[in-house]
């Protein structure tokens, strides 16, 4: 290898944490791994990292081999933490404490699945364009509320990258291979995974709330986009009828006869849906919750809670930490 080789060589490292999403880091090692075969060389060096030096089991009870986490002078030129699970599994202060020392030492600092939730808490992502997977946004907004991030596939902020995982770091390998490789070269890479349609970074993460509800109706689609906009201070019936330009009573036949439902039921369980995904994603209270999600009182919350899900929000929690722990 000539001495111009070597200063082309990319280092990579991945930081992971148990339980972290198997497709995830698949989706952003492999295009990496096919750059360095169709270049003929090495342009990527790629290591794997935890906090203990040891493999790290993924999603799918994998193993995957790593070592220490890098340390001061280290010659990793980005370095990107997976992340999956739930915050409360991410108790790591020697991944937070690395983080910062790369950061300091000018390293780019990436995130997926839940690893931008990581660099919040590491203090990476003030004032920064960022994104992480929707269903740990709920709690990141709640733990760090002058974050807000972005529901795009990924965003590329200078030295910072967040990617909301799953298939979606193909599309972010595409954009990093081609701003260093050319896009001539990026689409080989894509074409070698079959991946002929490369989304964007601002796609959307989740299929649009009409294929989600199944409606096509437009007032009951601004509706359902308000509700799942305004669950901590839900708006009344007649306001939403203004919101969308037609009458309550109208309203009242459009989610009965469309959604056989009722505004009032559709609401309360787009607010509870929520508060599930943070009693499971979040360390709030039941207290705290039940107040974010708009109800009146925790005693409100529980029993509504309750008649949803057959349970209570505290077994709802225990449940999901014993279900963790295996």
């Amino acid at each position: 290898m000539t001495q111009e080789d070597r200063r082309s060589i990319h280092r990579i490292g991945f930081i992971l944490l148990p339980g972290f999403a198997l497709m995830s880091y698949a989706s952003a090692v492999e295009p990496l791994r096919a750059a360095n075969l169709l270049a003929g060389r090495d342009i990527y060096i790629l290591s794997n990292h935890s906090a203990d030096g040891e493999a790290v089991s993924a999603s799918s009870s994998i193993p995957v081999p790593a070592g220490p986490l890098p340390g001061r002078g280290t010659d990793i030129n980005t370095v990107f933490v997976c992340a999956g699970g739930t915050p409360v599994d991410w108790d790591a202060p020697a991944v937070l404490a690395c983080l910062r020392q790369l950061a300091r030492d000018g390293v780019r600092i990436g995130g997926i699945s839940g690893g931008p939730y990581l660099m919040a808490a590491a203090g990476l992502l003030q004032d920064r364009d960022f994104t992480i997977h929707w269903e740990h946004a709920p709690a990141l907004i709640e733990a760090f509320p002058d974050l807000s991030p972005r529901q795009a596939r990924y965003v590329l902020d200078g030295n910072r990258i967040t990617c909301g995982g799953g298939v979606a770091p193909l599309d972010m390998m595409h954009a990093l291979i081609a701003e260093r490789m050319g896009s001539d070269f990026a689409r080989r890479v894509s074409d070698w995974y079959l991946h002929t349609h490369v989304e964007g970074s601002a796609a959307p993460q989740r299929a649009s709330l009409a294929e989600r509800y199944g409606v096509n109706h437009p007032a009951l689609v601004a509706v359902l986009e308000k509700m799942e906009a305004t669950i901590e201070a839900p708006l009344d019936r007649q306001s939403m009828a203004a919101l969308a330009g037609v009458s309550p009573r109208h309203l009242d036949r459009l989610f009965s006869g469309i959604m056989q439902s009722s505004f009032l039921l559709e609401y309360r369980k787009i607010r509870l849906d929520h508060a599930r995904r943070l009693l499971q994603q979040s360390p709030l209270s039941v207290s705290e919750i039940a107040f974010a999600t708009g109800f009146s009182s925790a005693g409100h919350f529980s029993r509504s809670y309750r008649a949803a899900f057959g349970e209570a929000p505290r077994n709802g929690r225990q449940a999901r930490v014993a279900s963790h722990s295996v």
